[in-house]
């Protein structure tokens, strides 16, 4: 097998570690999930008749596109808390001293979180559907590019957690760090209400928020409107902050060493 082959098949090994561990800790599932619904309610019945979404039907159409897009990303803080606690306990330690590749550490903690992001998303999935009522305008594949689009940008924050899960202290402190960078970047967006809302200073930091191109690419393809070129900007994005903070972790992860 070549090293390429080698480093994939070590990475998956280690994904599927991660995820004999979910039926064990289902509730890990259930909170993860909690947290989108409440927003949904919050929104939709306290704030709904009060906020405009013009071009949409109803709120919701607007709304939940956007809950689906900030729950993916707060989903890829399991990455930074896990690698914390891997690094905590020496089991970073024991799994350099197997001969297999380092790379996949951090590539199987990705992998794994990808897959529990997909299954918490399709559970949220069922709940907009019933009771709140959320429908694909657009055809079913804009809305399967509307999801993959939002996994990927999920994936791409795995990453951007792994980094800090590696250079921070404790469990506590990872957990607290990958937090608190992600209220900002999802609230000052499109996720909730239009930009053109927000005071003037405030609109063109939205509108650059790459999590706000990445919304309004999914939230048009679900309800079938003129994409433009967010598709392929959310591309770009996903794709960069990938490369960017994979080779920055995976630096990071050669010379970290038990705290």
């Amino acid at each position: 097998m070549s090293r390429v082959g080698l480093a994939v098949h070590d990475s998956w090994v280690e994904a599927e570690r991660h995820l004999r561990i979910i039926p064990r800790n289902i509730e890990l599932l259930i909170f993860a999930t909690i947290q989108p619904i409440m927003f949904i309610v919050l929104f939709v019945y306290v704030f709904g008749g009060a906020i405009q979404a013009p071009g949409y039907s109803n709120y919701d159409q607007f709304l939940i596109p956007g809950i689906f897009a900030q729950s993916v990303v707060f989903g890829s803080a399991f990455t930074g808390v896990g690698i914390a606690e891997d690094l905590s306990k020496g089991l970073v330690d024991r799994l350099r001293s197997l001969p297999m590749a380092r790379s996949a550490v951090l590539v199987g903690r990705t992998i794994s979180d990808l897959l529990r992001n997909v299954l918490t998303f399709f559970v949220m999935l069922v709940i907009a559907f019933w009771p709140i009522g959320f429908r694909f305008e657009g055809t079913l594949f804009e809305a399967f590019l509307a999801t993959v689009l939002l996994l990927m940008f999920s994936y791409s924050l795995s990453w951007v957690q792994a980094l800090m899960g590696l250079s921070v202290g404790s469990v506590e402190a990872a957990n607290s760090a990958g937090f608190i960078w992600m209220f900002p970047l999802t609230f000052v967006s499109s996720a909730f209400v239009p930009p053109e809302t927000m005071p003037d200073w405030l609109e063109p930091i939205a509108n650059a928020n790459p999590f706000t191109i990445v919304t309004n690419a999914a939230r048009a393809l679900y309800n079938g409107l003129p994409v433009g070129n967010d598709v392929l900007y959310s591309v770009m994005w996903s794709v960069g902050i990938t490369v960017v903070f994979a080779t920055l972790a995976i630096r990071k992860f050669n010379t970290s060493t038990v705290a």
